[in-house]
């Protein structure tokens, strides 16, 4: 049992995830509705990985903002803003394209007997409003990643701030001795629970293919398949980018693919965030930089989310027996760039953004219960590109920078 152990710690993590994922998928298919007594296994490393986020969000950037200047950061900001709603907006454009070519939808009808209520969305206000908490506490307790942020920067710049000062520089140094090291701290956790990310994978997997079964697939695999290959088509986008930038593909995603399929798996941006931050790490991309983009990117940029509500636009409206026009496409782009910015990085909240979405159009909320079938198998790949694209959009930037500097 000992050299098994053994031979479990030595082996690749991507290698572990492979073999879980493959086993996840076969026991998901056996088990079938029974897998669900696997679901513990898969909620704790849910669990885990939430329990790092704060430490690291909080510790990360104030290390960051100290190893810069406040220039830099500003300048790094803005460049981050413009490329997650640049991008967004892009993923609309390529999901809105694919489906009006692949169709999804043409034939089906509704039967009139599916309902759905409607849920609440934020809204970009409240989003905005959220950047600045009104207690420090209730933003890490409810797990506010713009409060947090927010709070990280604010506590980063008086530290950096204390150690220019002649009276206070003794005390700055000090504080930020004691962050870095529970900087270290934290990420020694996160090589531990690395460990368990297989195990954990293996669980969640097996319990939703056991829980969507093959009629779900069966039924509704048109609609799936013509959201996969919007995906990859964007995917192909990133992989321009990165040409364009002089960054090598291969390198930069046998990095991001530890993140990139545990957030397939879990589907959760902001659960997934400690592995993205391990990953921006081992990229050598700046503290200064990846602590203040992934977080960021984890709220607010949602490619996959973005290119699910454009398929699901052209899906309802194929459905309904109504097309989209040019103009309806055209408010696709806008209202799904502004929801998709609002809509929290946790499973399920992609029904809340095509909700908005199709009240806005007038599309039948009839064909939202549909999609609430397949909500787990299209959130899968919908936050895989999420995470994707905050990778892709930090290490551009991160080249931006470099080459500002030569």
């Amino acid at each position: 049992m000992k050299s098994i152990f053994k031979s479990y710690l030595r082996a690749s993590l991507i290698l572990k995830i492979s073999v879980a994922l493959v086993l996840g998928i076969a026991a998901g298919f056996l088990l079938g509705e029974q897998a669900a007594i696997l679901a513990p296994l898969g909620d704790l490393l849910l669990r885990l990985l939430t329990f790092l986020i704060i430490p690291l969000i909080l510790f990360t950037l104030i290390v960051g903002i100290n190893q810069t200047n406040i220039a830099n950061l500003g300048r790094m900001g803005s460049k981050v803003f413009i490329y997650y709603t640049v991008t967004s907006a892009l993923a609309i454009v390529a999901g809105l394209l694919v489906a009006s070519i692949l169709r999804p939808g043409r034939g089906m009808h509704l039967t009139g007997n599916e309902s759905f209520d409607v849920p609440d969305n934020p809204g970009i206000v409240q989003v905005l409003l959220n950047i600045v908490p009104s207690n420090i506490v209730t933003a890490f307790t409810e797990m506010n990643l713009l409060g947090i942020i927010f709070t990280a920067l604010a506590f980063g710049i008086a530290i950096s701030a204390m150690r220019s000062s002649e009276k206070h520089a003794g005390l700055g140094d000090s504080l930020l001795t004691t962050i870095t090291a529970l900087n270290e701290a934290s990420l020694l956790i996160l090589k531990a629970i690395l460990q368990y990310v297989p195990i954990g994978i293996f669980a969640i997997i097996a319990n939703t293919v056991g829980s969507q079964g093959i009629d779900t697939l069966l039924s509704l695999g048109g609609m799936i398949g013509v959201f996969y290959i919007a995906l990859l088509v964007h995917i192909m986008l990133y992989v321009i980018l990165l040409l364009l930038f002089g960054i090598k593909p291969g390198p930069f995603f046998r990095y991001a693919r530890t993140p990139m399929i545990t957030a397939f798996v879990t589907q959760s941006s902001t659960g997934t965030l400690p592995l993205t931050l391990d990953a921006a790490k081992k990229m050598g991309i700046p503290k200064s930089l990846y602590g203040f983009s992934l977080p960021l990117g984890a709220t607010v940029n949602m490619d996959g989310a973005a290119i699910r509500i454009a398929v699901s636009a052209v899906f309802a409206a194929n459905v309904a027996g109504t097309p989209l026009t040019i103009a309806d496409m055209v408010m696709v782009v806008l209202i799904g760039t502004l929801a998709s910015i609002g809509t929290a990085g946790v499973p399920g909240a992609g029904i809340v953004m095509i909700a908005t979405v199709f009240v806005q159009l007038g599309l039948p909320m009839e064909a939202v219960a549909l999609l609430t079938a397949i909500d787990a198998l299209i959130g899968m790949g919908a936050t895989a590109v999420n995470v994707t694209g905050d990778l892709v959009g930090t290490r551009l930037i991160d080249q931006h920078e470099k080459r500002r500097k030569i």
